[in-house]
């Protein structure tokens, strides 16, 4: 029998909010998800991106607020989530699913003003949505209490052990009573996420769903060979050659992204960068710009991009390949939703072999490895552009042996030395020592020696399979 929201018993108002939003049926993380959560239980769920964990705590936290109305004076439901972007977005679905319900809820984080937040606060609210420090900078201003605090919720928990939020972590739950409710999401149960719900969760009931299967039926995944060097240039021919709209690119690292946003806006592209050193107005209005269409390239690294909900996203593109191979299933993750085809893109240098070679150890399948014409081969860019080894220095003299147009001390003020001119050294005779001839005037410029790496130059990176032949696999 197909499960329906209304045999999960919710309450007419989250009902009416579900088919507002044009949901007919529950997905699998909110049909085990939402029974455990309305019975009162502690809930330990992995799920990834896009299976729709976010209704499936929202929704019955709702209903279980719902049932026993209080004058908001203390937070009831507290809701920590690793990322800005994430938190709010978490707080646009609790608003939407709570529109026909007397309940209040906040967002506070990072990066904007705090005395909105804290007039927010002032008033009361029944849930608030939350980044780890700056709830904890309201703690120690004692703008907010948490002593009434019902139900927590960690959501992507593994994200916020990743990003060093442990103690973060332990602050805030010293701050909690100890009797309360607790939900803990997280996409995969590594051996760290098992140790911190350990000591968070009591008696948990374990839900965990396999990683949707839209990478590998819907996203057609292929990888282009590259030289580091020619990865922009690479980037700029597919996206003009394509005629691409709304590409998600994913980089490394935030000086990067700046970089290769301001680098393809001098190519013509449209591109704007999001990472955790902007300012939230910028990040926004980027964001903006990107859903309508105003932006052709959006460039973010991962811990930005957590929580971005862009539907039927065309392309995603690893630029550099991420070094923890489940993080290339949230990129990719980003696209084909809904149904629709989606393209993930991966520029892969040589130097990258070792990682792709991972990731599809992990997924049980091969990457199609698509070579483009032009940018298959290592550039010569970085080999011209290095001075050669001895290019603006003259020759040293090994130790023990004199010039010999050097004259004795006592002779040198009676006869000036003569100027000494500098010659180019012999190309046919081998240079001494670690000196190198200087490069000829007429020489070609040094190309870049290339060896192509193999399955046997790769380090067996260990990686465990979460699809294939193990779609719910741990790590």
């Amino acid at each position: 029998m197909t499960p329906s929201f209304e045999g999960l018993g919710l309450r007419a108002e989250l009902l009416r909010a579900v088919a507002e939003q044009g949901y007919t049926q529950p997905t699998p993380i909110q049909s085990q998800a939402i029974p455990v959560v309305l019975a009162g239980r502690d809930l330990l769920g992995a799920a990834q991106t896009g299976t729709g964990k976010t209704a499936g705590f929202a929704l019955p936290l709702l209903q279980r607020l719902a049932a026993a109305p209080s004058r908001p004076q203390h937070v009831r439901c507290l809701i920590l989530t690793p990322t800005r972007e994430l938190a709010a977005q978490v707080h646009e679905d609790v608003r939407t699913y709570g529109q026909h319900l007397s309940l209040r809820s906040t967002l506070v984080f990072g990066g904007v003003g705090m005395q909105p937040q804290v007039d927010a606060l002032r008033r009361g609210v029944d849930i608030l949505v939350a980044t780890p420090g700056r709830l904890l900078d309201h703690a120690r201003q004692k703008t907010v209490d948490l002593r009434q605090v019902e139900i927590l919720v960690l959501d992507e928990a593994d994200r916020m052990l990743d990003m060093g939020f442990i103690h973060d972590i332990r602050r805030v739950l010293a701050l909690l009573p100890a009797k309360r409710q607790n939900l803990l999401f997280s996409a995969t149960f590594s051996d760290d996420i098992r140790k911190l719900s350990g000591t968070i969760l009591h008696d948990p009931v374990t839900v965990e769903v396999a990683p949707r299967n839209v990478p590998i039926e819907l996203v057609a995944q292929v990888a282009h060979p590259v030289a580091k060097d020619c990865k922009r240039d690479l980037l700029a021919h597919l996206v003009k050659s394509g005629d691409w709209r709304q590409v998600l690119v994913f980089c490394k690292t935030k000086h990067g992204a700046n970089r290769l946003a301001e680098q393809l806006g001098r190519d013509g592209i449209e591109a704007d960068a999001i990472h955790g050193n902007k300012r939230q107005s910028a990040r926004t209005r980027a964001l903006k710009s990107f859903k309508d269409g105003e932006l052709r390239v959006l460039v973010a690294t991962d811990i930005a991009a957590r929580g971005l909900d862009i539907e039927q996203l065309p392309h995603v593109v690893n630029y550099d390949l991420p070094h923890v191979s489940e993080d290339y299933l949230h990129r990719i993750g980003r696209t084909g939703r809904a149904g629709a085809a989606g393209e993930a893109v991966s520029l892969v240098s040589p130097e990258e072999r070792p990682l792709l070679a991972a990731i599809e150890r992990m997924m049980g399948r091969r990457v199609e490895l698509k070579a483009i014409e032009g940018f298959d081969r290592p550039s010569t860019r970085e080999a011209a552009q290095r001075p050669a080894p001895n290019q603006g220095r003259q020759r040293q003299q090994p130790h023990g042996q004199r010039r010999s147009n050097q004259q004795p001390q006592r002779q040198r003020n009676a006869s000036p030395m003569p100027q000494r001119t500098h010659r180019r050294p012999d190309p046919q005779k081998p240079p001494r020592g670690d000196e190198q001839p200087d490069a000829q005037p007429n020489a070609p410029e040094p190309v870049a020696g290339y060896r192509p790496l193999t399955a046997h130059s790769m380090p067996a990176t260990r990686v465990p399979a979460l699809l294939g032949g193990n779609p719910q696999g741990k790590r």
